[in-house]
């Protein structure tokens, strides 16, 4: 796994510059209007006065920070808003590591590649500790690996790239074997409003002094440009999360929260079950083309993301490449997401031309 290039970008950047049409399956961008009232909330904002153009809290708005403290049921004072969950993750992993618990972090295989990346930044030992066939859990795999090194247990629930939803058992478990260990459970739940299973619950459920949970409205709300994205610590691993914050990026930027705040109180539940049912069709089509094709695949529980294995074609850098070349479609190699599914490509399922890529695919390996 390569941290010193991002290997999203380079995916991407090869297909831009393929001399054919290429659909574009690699990038987490949502292709869908974002709710109507973040529109509203920024075109308010141009005709704000001088001072709200100025630097915000550094923890973020106070009343974006209360709005999101009544909907999580916490303090409002556990609350840090962030530049994206990508630094509300950064922060959590940070606060964790920074009590000189131990430098290992335990992590799914496979596992999205910029947690290890943070992992190393920070100085921590990366463990991947792999998950079944379907993408689900054994905690006992995790309790076998967690060690007196062992300063942070990281998840993302619902999961990329398996697609998979663990269940509040397992995320009970997992908060159980951090506690024996002296170490804090990471949870991210930046995918939380694409459950399909109706049965996610927020490890902030747990309520345990062990668990931070981070997520962000990029995916949710299809602002993926916005950056606004939020940890709810526990009490004690505040102060320095905030600190670092501070150091780093002084502050999140005022628009998008107050464009973020006016959406949370003005959209109803309906935007995102159309959200939900549209990625279920999607999910659908493109997994038949993959009947089809005569490829294995997970059919996500969660998220929008797909892996598929195909008989011969391992998820190799070189492949992906091929892929685009020959077939006109970008996926992720798998051996990105560690070893565990290496010999697996990964779909996002974020663009309108899934079913134009599903059968560009189902063509090329029929």
């Amino acid at each position: 796994m390569n941290y010193e290039r991002p290997q999203f970008f380079h995916v991407m950047q090869y297909a831009a510059s393929a001399d054919r049409d290429v659909v574009d399956m690699v990038s987490g961008n949502p292709d869908w209007e974002p709710p109507a009232a973040l529109r509203d909330g920024l075109r308010e904002y141009a005709d704000a006065s001088p001072d709200e153009f100025q630097y915000p809290p550094s923890e973020g708005l106070r009343d974006l920070r209360e709005e999101i403290a009544a909907r999580r049921n916490v303090d409002v004072d556990r609350i840090v808003v962030t530049n994206g969950t990508g630094e509300a993750n950064y922060l959590a992993m940070a606060a964790a590591l920074d009590r000189d618990a131990g430098s290992e972090v335990l992590l799914t295989d496979p596992v999205y590649p910029y947690y290890p990346g943070k992992a190393s930044m920070l100085d921590a030992d990366a463990t991947l500790v792999p998950t079944e066939r379907d993408g689900s859990i054994d905690p006992d795999r995790f309790r076998e690996a967690a060690s007196e090194e062992t300063s942070l247990v990281l998840v993302n629930t619902p999961n990329n790239p398996t697609g998979a939803v663990y269940s509040r058992e397992t995320m009970a478990e997992l908060a159980t074997i951090a506690e024996d260990v002296d170490a804090t459970l990471v949870v991210d739940e930046v995918y939380d409003h694409f459950d399909f299973t109706g049965e996610f619950e927020s490890a902030l459920t747990l309520d345990s002094d062990r668990v931070i949970v981070t997520t962000g409205y990029s995916k949710s709300m299809a602002i993926t440009g916005f950056r606004v994205g939020y940890a709810v610590l526990p009490e004690h691993l505040v102060d320095a999360a905030k600190t670092r914050h501070m150091l780093v990026n002084v502050a999140t930027s005022r628009p998008p929260q107050v464009a973020v705040l006016r959406a949370l109180r003005e959209t109803d539940a309906d935007y995102y079950a159309d959200v939900r049912a549209m990625l279920r069709e999607r999910v659908t089509t493109f997994t038949d083309a993959l009947d089809a094709a005569g490829a294995e695949y997970t059919t996500p529980e969660g998220a929008f993301y797909v892996l598929a294995r195909f008989d011969d074609f391992p998820g190799t850098m070189a492949n992906a490449k091929r892929l685009i070349d020959e077939a006109g479609v970008a996926g992720m190699p798998g051996e990105t997401f560690g070893s565990a599914r290496d010999e697996w490509l990964r779909f996002a399922l974020v663009t309108p031309r899934a079913e134009e890529a599903a059968a560009r695919l189902a063509d090329y390996f029929a």
